[in-house]
């Protein structure tokens, strides 16, 4: 779609969203009314009153009953909590969605990467219902920055690992600020662990989760509590167990392009079940020094431990030009994944509204894998072994010392600056059938990267309907490798300008508009940097096939930047609902984007097929995000109180380098949307309620050679809350609720003759029930 075409569209979207918020306005209920609501739009039964039943038409009605004196009649009356998200999604200058404990708690969901899918704009990779690879706008490869605590994690680590039960809320920002970082090209999401609470909690969970007759169970523990009189910590423990079992069809065609005849046709059937233990646990000890002046202290340790085993086979239909690599094949693994972080932070106030903060950590991580793959003839004859064991540790500190100044009139200027460090140790080792390839690289690679920043930003209300932001970040990155065949010594370093402004028409309106002017980058990984090649499993000796190629590292990569711009409308209902329109723009230069080419390569004296990340040029990347969440009520004084949630994305993007159509971002889908409502009975203590995801099927031009296609994505939840009493409740869940395959395609030419990979991978329903205790 043409860029001045996209815009229009998006203009009349926002335009019409408008025009339908203004209707809603004039329908707002005017009687008064009594009612409990949480912050969260939830009602609870148990406060509500009737009102008394009023005539109709002016009627007159004889009371025979002797009246009462000073009886009232009362209606509902609403009590909305202070502070809420939405209150503080309203107060941000910079555009932000904070998601709290109970939406993060809802449906029961086994990752924190599932939930986040729900939410405007976010997008997961992979099959329904196993979460997936994270992204905003649905912009993959990296585009999204990911924090925990506010800080960047260690290689190894993925949201999937994290569970919710650890989580107090989710900060979704999109569009960079100095603080954070601007290594945010479509957005930042930063994941808070279990703060300190005001108040004594002792809370336990214990439950499992059910997939074809496959148990996951699982269990946390979450403590608050105070030492004597001032010193308050919070401990988090979890255990679990994840059980999984999933079916691989594969079908690989080779057709020529001048007859149009097919050349080969294979067929790959197979299955992998994996089992994975995991023990979590996070702290946060707060210790008073001295009025104004505090630590806190944030320990933080995940284990995991898992075993895999595969079993497929391979049939080739006659005719075919290549000989089939293998009849069947069988693999295990096991791996070991530990991150532990230490991090102290020290605050002090200098009155007069200055403040200074201090912040360092060490972290050390460590993943060690082992897998093993044997290939048979049609007689069952073991063909060829592989085997693969690495070693990768990393030990990294960071040093940020931070100071703000509070003004008047809502005025505040805070700086910092940032250094971490990070050293990787890595061996690898791989045999064939017994003996050592890829010798040429060594055991041992060896990498480390430095990285400091420096930002300083000026926030301020100049008056009660403006608010503005200004931020500069410098940041300089260097990645060096010690290895003697394989050096690298990469250097980068980046200024990001960043702009936030926020409007209200009036300084009692319930409408504002927010817009930004931001510059960010994407930053190549070390993964991509120094990645030892790996051989393709299918065709390990002699010449590759273009559609099996062998992947490696490429040290000269550089660094992506985006210029971007975002322009939002945001309406607050009177009982915390909202509705929302954001546009955003981003021109990226010198996208970074695999690249399949033939190559003279050391390991191998035949030419092979290998993919190696390269910057290929520019690219652009637009969309609109809308977004609606209220309860019904609000919008129809007569209606029942149901909370909904909606949100519906179109994306677009465009890749110059390469020939259209469908030439846009990596993994970008057309768009996404969600629609979701709970509701509380009023006579029985349950709370119940449904969401459904949907991304559509789409097509994507990677290269001049080689298009993928990606089969349209359901995912249906449910969830039922059981209150027993103020201190226990029952939570039973229902995740992927339609399950469907999750279907790709890949097509990839080679001279006179097309590849297509088919692949059609299974997805289950995936059953949960858990009991929440207080203590």
């Amino acid at each position: 779609m043409p860029v001045q075409a996209f815009t229009r569209h998006c203009v009349a979207v926002a335009v019409l969203l408008c025009c339908l918020t203004a209707g809603a306005q004039t329908n707002a209920p005017t009687e008064p009314e009594v009612e409990k609501t949480n912050k969260n739009n939830s009602t609870d039964p148990s406060a509500a009153i009737k009102p008394v039943a009023q005539p109709k038409n002016g009627s007159a009605q004889v009371n025979t009953a002797p009246e009462r004196a000073s009886e009232p009649t009362l209606g509902r009356v609403e009590v909305i909590g202070a502070n809420s998200e939405t209150d503080q999604r309203r107060a941000s200058t910079a555009a932000k969605i904070i998601i709290g404990k109970d939406d993060i708690e809802r449906y029961g969901d086994s990752s924190v990467s599932e939930v986040l899918k729900r939410l405007p704009g976010v997008t997961t990779g992979g099959r329904p219902g196993r979460g997936g690879d994270v992204r905003m706008r649905g912009m993959g490869g990296g585009y999204t920055q990911l924090l925990v605590n506010g800080e960047r994690m260690p290689p190894g680590f993925s949201l999937d690992n994290l569970t919710p039960d650890q989580v107090e809320r989710i900060e979704v920002m999109r569009a960079p600020t100095a603080e954070f970082g601007a290594r945010a090209v479509a957005g930042t999401i930063n994941v808070v662990l279990k703060e300190a609470l005001k108040k004594t909690l002792n809370e336990v969970r214990v439950g499992a989760g059910f997939e074809i007759g496959r148990a996951s169970p699982s269990a946390s523990w979450t403590r608050n509590d105070k030492f004597g009189e001032s010193v308050s910590y919070t401990l988090t423990a979890s255990v679990n167990r994840s059980n999984t079992r999933d079916e691989n069809d594969t079908r690989t065609r080779w057709t020529d392009l001048s007859s149009g005849e097919q050349v080969l046709d294979q067929h790959e059937i197979g299955f992998t079940t994996s089992e994975r233990d995991g023990v979590h646990l996070n702290g946060r000890i707060q210790v008073p020094l001295a009025p104004g002046e505090v630590m806190i202290l944030m320990p933080f340790l995940m284990v995991s431990q898992s075993t895999s085993g595969g079993y497929g086979q391979l049939v080739q239909q006659p005719g075919g030009t290549i000989p089939p690599p293998f009849a069947s094949y069988s693999t295990v693994g096991e791996s070991r994944f530990r991150s532990t972080r230490g991090s102290a932070q020290w605050q002090k106030s200098l009155g007069d509204g200055v403040k200074i903060e201090l912040r360092g950590g060490v972290s050390q991580g460590a993943f060690d894998n082992q897998s093993s793959r044997n290939e048979y003839d049609l007689a069952g004859l073991l063909t060829r072994r592989t085997d693969d064991q690495s070693t990768t540790k990393e030990n990294g500190w960071n040093l940020t010392s931070k100071a703000s100044l509070q003004l008047e009139n809502e005025h505040s200027i805070v700086g910092g600056l940032e250094f971490d460090s990070s050293t990787r140790r890595q061996s690898r080792t791989t045999l064939q059938d017994g003996l050592p390839i890829l010798t040429e690289f060594g055991e041992d690679l060896n990498a480390r990267s430095l990285r400091m920043a420096a930002y300083l930003q000026d926030e301020w209300s100049p008056t009660k309907q403006i608010s503005a932001y200004a931020g500069l970040r410098w940041e300089g990155i260097e990645t060096r490798s010690d290895s003697d065949v394989y050096q690298v010594n990469n250097q980068s370093n980046v200024l990001t300008p960043l702009l936030h402004a926020t409007w209200r028409p009036d300084e009692k309106s319930r409408n504002q508009w927010r817009s930004s002017l931001t510059r960010s980058y994407k930053s190549a990984s070390l993964q991509d940097l120094i990645a030892r090649p790996s051989i393709s499993n299918r065709f390990p000796n002699g010449a590759n096939e273009v559609g099996s190629p062998d992947r490696a590292g490429n040290p000269g990569l550089a660094p992506e930047l985006a210029r971007g711009f975002e322009i939002a409308y945001e309406h607050y209902l009177e009982k915390g609902g909202l509705i929302s329109a954001n546009f955003f723009y981003r021109h990226i230069s010198d996208l970074i984007r695999s690249v399949v080419a033939l190559e003279d390569v050391t390991w191998s004296p035949d030419k092979r097929w290998v993919s190696r990340p390269q910057n290929v040029g520019n690219a652009i990347a637009q969309g609109i995000e809308l977004e609606a969440k209220f309860r019904l009520d609000e919008i129809w004084s007569d209606a029942m109180a149901i909370s909904l949630r909606s949100n519906v994305s179109v994306f677009d993007s465009r890749v110059d380098k390469v020939t259209g159509p469908n030439n846009r971002l990596e993994g970008q889908p057309r768009g996404s949307a969600n629609l979701g409502a709970d509701y509380k009975l009023r006579a029985l203590p349950i709370s119940f309620g449904a969401n459904a995801n949907f991304t559509p099927a789409y097509d994507l031009q990677l290269s001049d050679i080689q298009s993928i296609s990606v089969g349209t994505k359901v995912v249906a939840d449910a969830f039922l809350v059981w209150f027993i009493n103020p201190n226990a409740q029952l939570r039973v869940s229902a995740n992927n609720m339609l399950p469907r395959d999750y279907a790709t395609s890949v097509s990839t030419l080679n001279g006179t003759q097309r590849q297509t990979n088919d692949s059609a991978n299974q997805s289950n329903i995936r059953w949960g029930a858990r009991l929440e205790l207080k203590l």
